[in-house]
């Protein structure tokens, strides 16, 4: 078993990232930070975890104290600002959720599992939109016209994080469809990080309380679907299918659904990728990850129950 600690357990994703970690056979936690539910047992997060079926839980922690557990494995959820000060615990794996690692951060891998593995103890884990943005154009970027890229990105309120904002106000957010960041949205150097080139990339809050999809256009000197499906053929986590990807059949989930089209009127290509942002978004990658550095099995923890394999 490894000995595991979360960090910001008491945010969306900290949450999402406990309840995996409790799924996982191969995991034992042991201490949960957060500093707002400091002193309060675990079910000050959810009532539903005194019926976890696991035996009572660590209580809460001030974050410093979960990262000084000794835990092996550490999982960060705090958000970008506490995250870049974080002192990684000595020899532990540590998976950053937040955006802090991401771009040229020394000692720390940038990690997508499919398309680039984790190759070091501190991982910075991607952003929901580059995932989406990235598992539908890495395989096929040596093939596209990189100025032809266009990333339409659209995601569920949750992603904005569970701390209260104008933009995440129930009046804002229903019946409409929201652009934000636009033109300079913080995951695009992240996505040009990996693809190689910059891309133009707008994304919209929608009224969902959790999924994402990215809708992308490209220019290609050749179909796109052989490459799609030579670099997910063997993926129980993507999948690349025929029909359109549907959010609603990933939410709540870690898998994704990537598909290509060509447009019969300009021979340009349409390739879309639906995930739950704060599954294969945030936690499930996350785990996946870890996972992947420790040597266990890739999709441990993971929820896959719902999708054909």
């Amino acid at each position: 078993m490894v000995t595991t600690a979360i960090i910001g357990a008491g945010g969306f994703s900290g949450q999402e990232t406990l309840d995996r970690v409790l799924a996982h056979s191969g995991l034992e936690l042991v201490a949960l930070g957060s500093d707002s539910l400091a002193g309060q047992t675990a079910e000050a997060l959810d009532p539903r975890l005194a019926r976890n079926g696991h035996g009572p839980l660590p209580r809460f922690v001030p974050n410093d104290e979960a990262g000084a557990a000794g835990a092996e494995l550490v999982f960060c959820c705090l958000d970008d600002e506490r995250a870049a000060v974080l002192a990684p615990p000595a020899g532990a794996v540590v998976v950053d959720l937040s955006g802090a690692h991401r771009i040229d951060a020394d000692g720390w891998c940038y990690a997508l599992p499919e398309l680039a593995p984790p190759t070091g103890r501190l991982i910075a884990n991607p952003g929901c939109y580059a995932t989406a943005a990235l598992l539908a154009l890495a395989p096929i970027a040596a093939k596209v016209d990189p100025a032809s890229v266009v990333i339409d990105g659209k995601s569920g309120i949750s992603g904005a994080g569970r701390g209260l904002k104008e933009r995440s106000h129930a009046a804002v957010v229903l019946d409409n469809v929201t652009p934000y960041a636009v033109g300079g949205h913080r995951h695009s150097p992240e996505i040009a990080q990996l693809l190689g080139f910059p891309v133009t990339f707008v994304p919209h809050v929608v009224p969902l309380r959790r999924g994402l999809v990215c809708t992308c256009y490209v220019s290609a000197s050749e179909d796109p679907r052989p490459l799609l499906e030579a670099a997910y053929s063997a993926s129980h986590v993507v999948q690349l299918i025929d029909e359109v990807p549907d959010v609603a059949r990933v939410q709540g989930s870690d898998a994704a659904e990537v598909a290509a089209f060509q447009d019969t009127s300009t021979g340009r290509w349409i390739v879309i990728c639906a995930i739950d942002n704060l599954g294969k978004g945030a936690a499930g990658q996350a785990v996946q990850n870890a996972n992947l550095a420790l040597g266990l099995e890739e999709t441990a923890g993971l929820r896959l129950s719902g999708v054909l394999v």
